[in-house]
């Protein structure tokens, strides 16, 4: 017993080590996928019909030689920081990416897309790349890596990586509170039922192609989103209590789910990541963190421009580090390494206990 707990606790520290040194040359996994919308699509939308992109300045201000990738922030997404941290490589690349080399397939890629949502309805809007051709992509994907590395090690490297699945905001944004498609049928809380249900499937489909260990990002404050409070509070900008209320109502019902998913599928292990709660606190607490402004993007007026309306003629803030949002929607690099520094304690003991012996040197 001893012993368990001491292997438990080397572990968690070991992690935590991680997170803030690296020196460190662990390898816990072979790979990393990912699917969603634009909280984690590092250039998908790059490639195809829409006009939701960031591959324009003043997107990629502080990426590497300050390049618009298509990431609608000023950096790196989460799963650029923990391909980082894991040393697989130091960015996720978009599936779609004519040049991805068999490295990169043996890594892990995106196949998240700006605009998506668990709701196909919600790519009609944004014509994003919808969750069922994400699992199709995903499905291209596994065949190329079987032909790299042989079925069985492809396998092998499918069921030993994270799959990170990070949507909704754009299901409730754009089919619910901006644009009431779906309120005429759904009361909230059937809609939240609804997106869960497809969610469900969804990860029953990932298990199928040979996911195994599957994180599942729950909404943030919503109504914290600055073109939500333009929308609904645009002189006072405050948050909007009530769409925070359901999103935290989402949550719960998501943590609730997600262990009965687990139980139903055989040597799974299906996790929740909280993207409410620091986010939250930020808003209330923005000098914790080192923040300015929590009601406006860092892009111009900081309460429109996203995407195609967040311009290289667009005024820029003099330092996005002292912003919680780059644009009206989307958050700076430094929320997404704060939030994933936090998460990456959490879950990583979970994904990856000691007793399986993962670590790779």
């Amino acid at each position: 017993m001893l012993s368990s707990l001491f292997t438990f606790f080397f572990f968690f520290f070991l992690s935590f080590l991680l997170v803030d040194s690296k020196s460190i040359n662990v390898t816990l996994f072979p790979a990393i996928y990912v699917f969603g919308d634009s909280t984690v699509d590092p250039g998908n939308n790059n490639f195809i019909a829409t006009l939701f992109r960031g591959n324009h300045p003043p997107y990629g201000l502080n990426f590497q030689g300050s390049i618009p990738t298509g990431r609608l922030t000023d950096g790196k997404l989460i799963p650029d920081f923990l391909a980082s941290m894991f040393h697989l490589k130091e960015t996720i690349p978009p599936f779609l990416d004519p040049y991805l080399s068999d490295n990169d397939i043996l890594t892990g890629v995106s196949f998240a897309s700006a605009g998506s949502g668990y709701d196909e309805m919600t790519s009609t809007v944004s014509l994003g790349i919808p969750f069922s051709g994400q699992l199709e992509y995903f499905r291209a994907y596994i065949r190329r890596l079987e032909s790299v590395v042989g079925e069985k090690e492809a396998i092998e490297i499918v069921k030993q990586s994270p799959l990170i699945i990070s949507a909704g905001t754009n299901d409730f944004v754009l089919n619910f509170y901006d644009i009431p498609r779906r309120r005429t049928e759904f009361t909230i809380d059937k809609y939240q039922d609804f997106l869960l249900n497809k969610l469900h499937t969804f990860v029953e489909e990932l298990y199928d192609l040979g996911g195994r260990k599957i994180v599942v990002a729950g909404l943030p404050p919503l109504g914290c989103l600055p073109i939500q409070m333009t929308a609904m509070s645009p002189l006072l900008r405050r948050c909007i209590h009530r769409q925070n209320v359901d999103a935290q109502s989402y949550n719960m019902k998501l943590q609730r789910i997600l262990p009965r998913i687990e139980t139903m599928l055989e040597e799974s292990t299906i996790v929740y990541a909280d993207i409410f709660t620091t986010p939250l606190d930020m808003v209330h607490n923005p000098h914790k963190y080192g923040f300015m402004e929590t009601a406006r993007g860092c892009c111009g007026s900081g309460v429109v421009e996203a995407g195609p309306l967040c311009t290289e003629l667009s005024p820029i803030c003099p330092n996005p580090n002292q912003y919680m949002f780059f644009d009206s929607i989307h958050p700076t690099e430094l929320v997404y390494r704060i939030v994933t520094e936090q998460l990456t304690k959490l879950l990583i003991p979970i994904l990856f206990p000691p007793d399986e012996n993962r670590l790779r040197n």
